[in-house]
Formats: C-alpha cells, structure tokens, sequence
C-alpha cells in the first residue's frame, strides 16, 4: 500500500494546488512519476530475488515496470490528445500520465475514465448551480425547439458560450477516480 499512500498524497497535494491556484505544478506530477516508475523498477528487480514474494509485493500495491511504463504512456497519450483537442492543461495531462504509471495501463484507463466522468458531473454541477436549474431548463429547450424549427442546430449566445467556459478542476476528479479504483469501490 505504500505505492496507494504515495498517489493519493500526490493527488492531495494536486488538488490542494489545482482548486485553490488552479495549478498543477511540474513538481508534484514529475517526482510521482519518477517515484512510480522506480518503485515499480525495484519491484520488478526484487521478484528476481528468491527471498521476495510477488504476491507481497502486489499487496503492497507494486505493479511490474512494464505495466507502470505502459500505464504512464497509455493515460499519458490520451490526455495528449484532450489537451489539443479540448484545450484541457497541461498538467491536467503531466497528473494523469502519474495516475497512469502508478495504477498501470488497465487501472489505469479505468482511473481515467472515472475522471472523466466525475469531471463531467462536477461541470454539470457548476452549470446548474451558475444558471440556475430553471433557467438552464428554458436555454435548453429553446435551443432545442430552434433546432427543430429551423432545421439546423442554433448557436448559443455569447453570454450562454462564457457560461460554459467555466474552469473545471480535474486533479480532484483524479483523486476520487483513484480512490474508487484504487479500492475497488465500483466493481
């Protein structure tokens, strides 16, 4: 669990610099995946030991450096390719790629996902809770019956465009994708 402890301190320190600067600083998100990949290095190097047993280094929340490698890649090119595609920052990118080499390739495309998911709640959250469930009810139905009317779908208005531009913070979204993964909360 020291591989746990050690992402979920990281992830702490990510959220704490994310929601009150809206920052995550290149000194969190490298040492974490430097540590990860070392970790999981001096895993892999100890299994070849006769004395170590692979199981106890996987209870201890060791994964094999391959998996850590691939993990780091795999989260890492995703978000890559969010941060071109939808401007997300770069070290929404740099945390996720750390989330990746500590959890591997499949947790860890699991841990993003869960991201993803609660960041998308936490968006709707902020919308309705900056509109008003009323009013974001109205916008969405005009729009809709404009589409419907005209045949095409109808643009927002400039106002309703800076409304969903609000910030959305993704490294405490990580944090509780890595703690439903890390203790397997949702099977």
């Amino acid at each position: 669990m020291l591989a746990a402890a050690l992402l979920l301190a990281l992830l702490l320190i990510a959220t704490a610099t994310d929601v009150s600067r809206r920052r995550i600083y290149n000194k969190t998100t490298y040492p974490g995946m430097v540590a990860a990949l070392g970790l999981n290095a001096a895993g892999s190097t100890a299994v070849g030991l006769d004395w170590v047993q692979p199981e106890a280094l996987a209870s201890l929340g060791w994964i094999s450096f391959t998996e850590s490698l691939f993990g780091l890649l795999a989260c890492g090119a995703i978000m890559l390719v969010c941060f071109v595609m939808f401007h997300v920052g770069g070290g929404d990118v740099k945390l996720m790629a750390m989330l990746g080499a500590f959890l591997g390739p499949q947790r860890g495309l699991e841990a993003l996902l869960w991201t993803f998911v609660a960041g998308g709640c936490l968006a709707v959250i902020v919308l309705i809770w900056s509109v008003g469930p009323l009013e974001l009810a109205r916008r969405v139905l005009r729009h809709l019956l404009a589409t419907l009317r005209v045949g095409r779908i109808s643009r927002p208005t400039e106002e309703e465009r800076a409304q969903l531009r609000a910030p959305l913070f993704l490294a405490p979204c990580a944090l509780a994708a890595a703690v439903i993964v890390q203790f397997e909360l949702v099977s």
